[in-house]
C-alpha cells in the first residue's frame, strides 16, 4: 500500500465502553423518526433520571466537526472526559520515563484523602491530540444538552437492549449527535457486530444509505437473540466480507453517486490499529471519521489515537516508570478502589517502555502485537498532527456537558 499524502485532517474524541442484548429487531420502516432540530415552544428540560438509567458503567461520547475542503474529521468516543482544553506545547525530554509535566489534574491529586481516585482520565494527565491549526468544533454545550434531551427517548426504543461488548448510552449518543450534525449523504461502518451502531446511524439519518463492513452478518445473531438488520444498507459481510483497507473506494463511492467526500461519515468499531485505519481513510480521501474504541495507554487490544498522542511534549502526556514516584503511588492507590486501574508494573514493559501497551503497537483484537521504539511512537504522533485539523473529546453525559 502506498503511503497516503499528508492531507489535513480533523480529530474529535471518544473511547471504549461497556454496554447492553434484547428484543427482536425492528422493521426499519417502523423505526421512530429522527427528531428535528427546530426549537420547541417550551424550554427543554433534561430528565436526568431517565439519562441516569441509560448510563453504562464506563461511558462517553464523541462528536465530529463539519469542516469544508480536504480536512478530515477523526472522532473518537472517549470515556467520561472531564477536561475540554487545548493542547499546550511542552519541551520534550530525553528520559522516556519521567515527564517535565506535572499536569494540573495530576497535581491536584497529590494531597487530600481522595488522592488519585477521581474517575476522569486527567488524574494521571490528559494527553490532548494537537490539531494543526487549532480549529475547534462549531457546536456548543447548549447544542449537546438539547440533543441529549432528544436522544433519550430515541435510545429507549433500541431493539438491542443488552448490547454486551458493544456501545452503551454515551457512545450511542455521540455517534448519533455527530452523524446528525454532519448530515452525510453516505454512512460507512467498519465493524457492526449485532447491528446496534447501524441502528444508531439510522436514527440519525433515516433516509441516508449505509455501507456496513463486518466479518459476520448481523442477521446471524438473530438465531440466538436480538439483532438489527437495516433495509437500506449494503452489507459486505460473511462470504462478501472485504476489509476496509482493501475496498475499492473509488468505485464504490462512484456507484453510490458520491462526488463530494466531505458528505461521507465513517465509523470504526473494528478493533484495528487506528493509525492504520487513519492512513487507509486518508488514501481513500475520506474526511469524517469516528473511532469507537480509543483506549488509554497501557490498555486495549489495538493502538489508539489516544495512545499515539500520549507524548511528553503534550500537556498531560508521557509517563514515569519510577516505582517510588508520584505516578506509581497514585496508580497504586487507584488500584485498591478500581480493579481495572493500571499500576506501574502493568504500564511499563521491558526497558521501561510505557507507550502503546508496554511498548507494543497492538492490532486486530491483539492478534497482531508489534514492539515499537519510543522514536517510532514519537513519529507516529507527529504524523497524526501533520494531518489533524480538529480534535475534540466529549464529556460523559453524566458530567456537566
Amino acid at each position: 500500500m502506498n503511503e497516503p499524502r499528508n492531507k489535513p485532517i480533523n480529530v474529535i474524541g471518544r473511547r471504549d465502553d461497556c454496554s447492553p442484548l434484547a428484543r427482536a429487531p425492528r422493521d426499519p420502516t417502523t423505526a421512530p423518526p429522527a427528531v428535528t432540530t427546530k426549537s420547541k415552544t417550551r424550554k427543554p428540560i433534561l430528565d436526568r433520571r431517565r439519562i441516569a438509567r441509560n448510563l453504562s458503567p464506563f461511558a462517553s461520547g464523541a462528536v465530529g466537526n463539519q469542516v469544508g475542503g480536504p480536512c478530515v474529521v477523526v472522532s473518537f468516543l472517549l470515556l467520561v472526559v472531564l477536561v475540554l482544553a487545548s493542547v499546550v506545547f511542552s519541551r520534550s525530554r530525553s528520559d522516556p520515563c519521567v515527564s517535565r509535566y506535572e499536569s494540573l489534574p495530576r497535581a491536584s491529586f497529590l494531597s487530600g484523602d481522595l488522592e488519585g481516585l477521581a474517575s476522569d482520565f486527567g488524574s494521571l494527565g490528559v494527553p490532548w491530540c494537537r490539531s494543526k491549526h487549532g480549529k475547534k468544533v462549531k457546536w456548543t454545550s447548549k447544542d449537546l444538552l438539547k440533543a441529549l434531551e432528544e436522544f433519550v427517548p430515541i435510545y429507549e426504543t433500541r431493539p438491542i437492549k443488552n448490547n454486551m461488548y458493544g456501545m452503551g448510552f454515551d457512545h450511542s449518543f455521540g455517534l448519533w449527535f455527530m452523524t446528525r450534525w454532519l448530515q452525510p449523504e453516505l454512512m460507512i461502518e467498519s465493524g457492526a457486530f449485532k447491528g446496534h451502531s447501524t441502528w444508531v446511524l439510522r436514527q440519525a439519518m433515516p433516509e441516508t444509505r449505509i455501507i456496513s463492513i463486518t466479518p459476520r452478518h448481523p442477521e446471524k445473531y438473530l438465531k440466538k437473540g436480538p439483532a438489527y438488520v437495516d433495509g437500506n444498507c449494503t452489507y459486505f459481510a460473511g462470504k462478501d466480507f472485504v476489509d476496509f483497507g482493501s475496498m475499492d473506494w473509488k468505485s464504490i463511492l462512484k456507484k453510490h453517486g458520491i462526488s463530494d467526500l466531505s458528505k461521507v461519515v465513517v465509523f470504526f468499531d473494528d478493533h484495528q490499529n487506528e493509525l492504520k485505519r487513519l492512513k487507509q481513510a486518508l488514501k481513500a480521501g475520506l474526511q469524517h471519521l469516528i473511532f469507537e474504541d480509543n483506549y488509554d495507554t497501557g490498555t486495549g487490544d489495538h493502538y489508539s489515537l489516544r495512545q499515539i498522542c500520549d507524548q511528553f511534549y503534550i500537556r498531560g502526556g508521557g509517563h514515569s516508570c519510577f516505582r517510588d514516584g508520584d505516578e506509581a503511588r497514585i496508580r497504586m492507590k487507584r488500584k485498591k478502589f478500581w480493579e481495572k486501574a493500571v499500576d506501574v508494573d502493568e504500564l511499563c514493559g521491558k526497558g521501561e517502555a510505557w507507550w502503546g501497551v508496554r511498548g507494543h503497537m497492538r492490532d486486530d483484537f491483539n492478534h497482531g502485537n508489534k514492539p515499537i521504539s519510543y522514536s517510532e511512537h514519537f513519529q507516529n504522533s507527529r504524523f497524526v498532527e501533520s494531518v489533524l485539523d480538529v480534535y475534540w473529546e466529549l464529556r460523559g453525559s453524566g458530567s456537566r456537558l
